[in-house]
């Protein structure tokens, strides 16, 4: 799959092409970017976009707190984080007490859906079991397709109903199609268009505005938004190698912030809003839980190392990401040199894979062409009429759940 990410072409705008609803959670900001991302490149097609966090479709302060316990558990317990997810993996009857839990939305999620929606995404695994059910049970006729948005697929993200999955390398894609998704496309990942590969003048430029030092090598230690992860560690073995300084972004982590300066680190970020510069003036990127940043680094031409992962799908991640060759995982601080030597050479293994489509245009090749009959949600008090709808919807699904689709992919980006 040789070949380079390819820089968003600008869409022409294209008005009254129907609505579009996307479904995201704010746990870290990987899913919130790639259903921005999606968001805004569904309405550069015409598309009206609604944008909706699932743990605001919970009763009361349930999202709240599912988020809060998250963040709870990889803080202060990533043993136990670590124990869930592998549980919730194996076993299909806890995934599904999961799945049934977070049905409580489904009221707030089909009045959010609407009448008129002629496409319903989502980038978070609980907001498709939803949709999936809802779905196999007739009480939504829109389209729904799920996002993958890491490399390795948890059980959650697969649910019967969803009539497609987009999976943004090869290795993703086998394991949604092992798990039982329905048509499922390799895409180029949804990447805010700001990650493009840096000139010279432009890592000189990045280094300037953020105060680093003119010369020599950086490495850019990133954990997500909530700044999780051994950076004490991670900070001491890579200034050990003598390869790089290290530039740590902390993003809501205060607490770590405060800590590194104290032991000295010199280049320490709290949140940053332009991270394409500082993309831009580093030299390596070392992250710990692969998701949406890889996929920036990589488009900004950053080779990224996987070291010191968090539990859970951090490492299911970093195997995921190793095999395909996107990211090598060091589990080993002895390997860390040799590793990071071959990610500082001039030319660096192969940064750029191409893949097979833009998620938009695969997303509105499963959805329905706008007309003047609207779609969405099934009464909940049904007649002869939407009966009727049920089963032609069902007779309409596309294939048997393992095809592809008709068009020609590597021209759609």
């Amino acid at each position: 799959m040789a070949g380079r990410i390819r820089r968003p072409a600008r869409p022409t705008q294209v008005r009254d092409q129907g609505r579009a609803v996307v479904f995201s959670a704010r746990v870290g900001a990987g899913h919130d970017a790639a259903a921005n991302e999606i968001a805004r490149r569904l309405a550069g097609a015409g598309l009206q976009v609604d944008r909706h966090d699932f743990l605001d479709q919970l009763p009361g302060a349930a999202g709240r707190m599912m988020c809060d316990s998250y963040h709870n558990m990889l803080l202060a317990a990533p043993w136990s984080y670590q124990m869930l997810y592998g549980a919730l993996d194996r076993s299909r009857a806890l995934s599904l007490q999961v799945s049934f839990f977070s049905a409580l939305s489904t009221r707030r999620m089909l009045d959010a859906i609407g009448t008129d929606a002629r496409v319903v995404v989502s980038t978070y695994p609980l907001a498709g079991q939803v949709l999936g059910r809802l779905r196999a049970n007739g009480r939504l006729r829109v389209p729904v397709v799920t996002y993958l948005t890491d490399y390795s697929v948890h059980r959650l993200w697969v649910a019967a109903g969803v009539d497609g999955h987009t999976a943004v390398h090869d290795v993703a894609a086998a394991q949604a199609r092992a798990l039982g998704a329905a048509q499922v496309v390799t895409v180029d990942p949804a990447v805010d268009p700001r990650f493009f590969p840096g000139s010279e003048t432009a890592k000189a430029q990045a280094r300037a505005k953020f105060g680093l030092p003119a010369e020599g090598k950086l490495a850019l230690l990133v954990g997500g938004s909530w700044g999780i992860g051994d950076f004490d560690e991670t900070v001491r073995d890579i200034t050990a190698t003598g390869l790089a300084r290290c530039v740590v972004v902390c993003g809501q982590n205060e607490d770590l912030r405060r800590r590194l300066i104290e032991q000295g680190v010199q280049h320490v970020y709290g949140w940053v809003d332009d991270m394409p510069a500082l993309m831009h003036a580093c030299d390596v990127l070392i992250q710990n839980a692969g998701g949406m940043t890889v996929y920036e680094a990589r488009a900004c031409g950053l080779p990224v190392v996987t070291y010191r992962t968090l539990p859970g799908h951090g490492e299911t991640n970093a195997q995921y990401l190793d095999e395909a060759g996107t990211a090598p995982w060091v589990r080993d601080a002895a390997d860390l040199r040799t590793t990071l030597e071959k990610a500082l050479q001039d030319r660096p293994w192969d940064l750029m894979p191409d893949f097979a489509a833009d998620p938009v245009t695969v997303i509105l090749g499963m959805a329905p062409q706008h007309g003047p009959d609207p779609l969405g949600r099934i009464p909940k008090q049904r007649d002869r009429k939407n009966r009727r709808w049920e089963r032609r919807l069902r007779g309409a699904r596309l294939g048997d759940g393992q095809g592809e689709f008709d068009f020609e992919a590597r021209g759609a980006a």
